[in-house]
């Protein structure tokens, strides 16, 4: 099918702009996605509606067949997800939710401690953002219900530690991407100082807006720096009253998904699940990595094997086998097969919403790329412009993208190479500069998107309203965008990283005091 072509037309811009500003003005996610996704089409097919159709179908099919067999990467998430969904609910059922919580309870002592758990588990879950914001959202949801901790606060620590960290590991699923993207430009360009790995490592304290989003999440945490939205969402979570979040703020997750738990469950009925989950995970990324070395001829390293490793097959593998586990737990009890049944559909159907959400999404991202809307804004940077400003224009560039694709690997897909171009074009000595401000501009546009799969699925992981989730984390990503802007600006200007890294943590004060500040302005609250 011949499509028009855009990569050239601001025209491209419209229906992520109109699929992003009625999702925040109507808070209808779906309304929304869905008439990105018409406009986007009748745009393409050039108003002829039955080639629109027909294109629409086509989108629609390729969710779930590609190349002439099934779409694995997708159909490997939505299983997933599914199997998520029914391990929570086993894990309310065999009462091993509760059981942790009480435990939680007994050791963690305030509102501040059940928060801390979430974020220190976001740092240390950083495989994979996907499996980070559903695994890490499933244990720590019970604990920060307990202390009347805010399903959008919880989103928030879940989105902002998840992409942050690993987007500056590498060993993990977007690390070892983008070291292999980083190893093709650093070859095309003659670059021998540094090895894909050295390179990547190196650019590590560069990456302004992952460090200081990370950091900025435990100064929220410590300080309580609830302001905006969240400042309402927080004062109706301590009342106990429902506001954004899929259900009330209430003792144990079970009364969400209307499951009677069990009286005899233990810690072990939720950690065992859960470590079975997280290991079997890894296990199958480093064993499907392995996997395809051997069959390059390549000798197996941990990093090579994360590079060519299958995350979607890896996460549905690791579901089945915390799902066998928790239904062992569950059996251990004698609880009615009927009762077990029961509740596998619940927890499979908690996530058909999300489900759903993330279909669109996918649908619209598909036809920005059609639109080739990331080409057109990449034409933006190319220009006379001092070659001091490329790391900061860079990053704002990657964020814009970022935003209105609702995908940061598309982002780094498209923006690393060109950074490597201008850098190799202006002056090499900013190659790293420059590749550090795309991947810090593509989070930061990935966190603010309410059509990014990754913060669909933070509030998916935190049961809360998904419109909810990304109108709170806006100022903090914000915040932490003024941060690292400074930072870029600092690092374009003087190439000093040390001298960049100073002004950036003067920065990040002078925010957490502004943060402070606003924290004690009268608020009018509702209820």
């Amino acid at each position: 099918m011949n499509l028009t072509d855009f990569s050239s037309s601001a025209l491209s811009l419209l229906p992520p702009l109109l699929a992003l500003g009625l999702a925040i003005a109507t808070r209808r996610v779906l309304l929304s996605l869905g008439m990105g996704i018409v406009l986007g089409t009748v745009l393409l097919t050039d108003f002829s509606f039955v080639p629109a159709g027909q294109y629409l179908l086509d989108v629609v099919a390729g969710l779930f067949f590609a190349d002439g067999g099934l779409n694995s990467w997708n159909l490997s998430i939505l299983g997933f997800l599914i199997l998520l969904g029914m391990i929570t609910a086993l894990l309310s059922l065999s009462g091993g939710t509760r059981a942790f919580a009480n435990w939680a309870q007994s050791r963690i002592k305030s509102k501040r401690g059940a928060k801390l758990l979430a974020a220190f588990l976001g740092v240390f879950i950083f495989v994979d953002d996907y499996f980070n914001s559903l695994a890490v959202g499933a244990v720590s949801r019970p604990v920060t219900d307990r202390f009347h901790v805010s399903r959008a606060k919880l989103a928030y620590i879940l989105d902002s530690t998840a992409a942050p960290m690993c987007v500056i590991t590498p060993a993990s699923s977007w690390g070892a991407y983008i070291i292999t993207v980083i190893g093709s430009i650093l070859v095309a360009h003659g670059v021998t100082d540094y090895t894909a790995l050295g390179a990547f490592v190196t650019m590590i304290p560069m990456n302004f807006y992952a460090i200081f989003a990370l950091l900025l999440v435990f100064a929220v945490v410590w300080f309580q720096l609830d302001i905006g939205p969240m400042r309402q969402f927080e004062y109706q979570a301590k009342k106990g009253s429902r506001l954004g979040d899929e259900s009330e703020n209430c003792a144990d997750i079970c009364d969400d998904l209307g499951i009677e738990e069990s009286e005899t469950g233990t810690v072990a009925d939720l950690v065992a699940p859960i470590v079975v989950l997280v290991v079997a995970t890894v296990g199958a990324m480093l064993y499907t990595g392995g996997q395809s070395l051997a069959s390059d001829q390549l000798p197996f390293t941990v990093l090579g094997a994360f590079e060519n490793t299958d995350v979607g097959m890896s996460l549905l593998w690791g579901g089945l086998a915390g799902l066998a586990i928790s239904l062992v737990m569950t059996g251990r009890q004698n609880i009615a097969a009927s009762a077990v049944a029961k509740t596998l559909w619940v927890g499979a159907k908690s996530m058909f919403g999300a489900i759903l959400i993330l279909l669109f999404a996918w649908s619209i991202g598909h036809i920005i790329g059609d639109l080739q809307t990331g080409k057109y804004l990449s034409s933006l940077v190319e220009g006379n412009l001092p070659a001091q400003l490329l790391p900061v224009v860079l990053f704002l560039l990657a964020a814009v993208m970022a935003f209105a694709t609702g995908t940061s690997w598309g982002t780094f897909g498209i923006m690393l190479p060109i950074a490597g171009d201008l850098a190799a074009a202006t002056d090499i000595a900013l190659m790293l500069p420059m590749l550090s401000a795309v991947l810090a501009g593509a989070v930061f546009g990935d966190h603010c998107s309410p059509i990014s799969d990754t913060t669909i699925l933070s509030s998916t992981g935190a049961r809360c309203g998904h419109i909810d989730h990304v109108a709170t984390q806006l100022p903090y990503a914000i915040g932490g965008a003024v941060v690292s802007t400074v930072g870029f600006l600092v690092l374009g200007f003087t190439a000093s990283l040390l001298w960049s890294l100073v002004v950036t943590v003067l920065a990040f004060v002078a925010l957490c005091a502004g943060l402070m500040w606003l924290k004690k302005r009268p608020c009018k609250l509702i209820g």
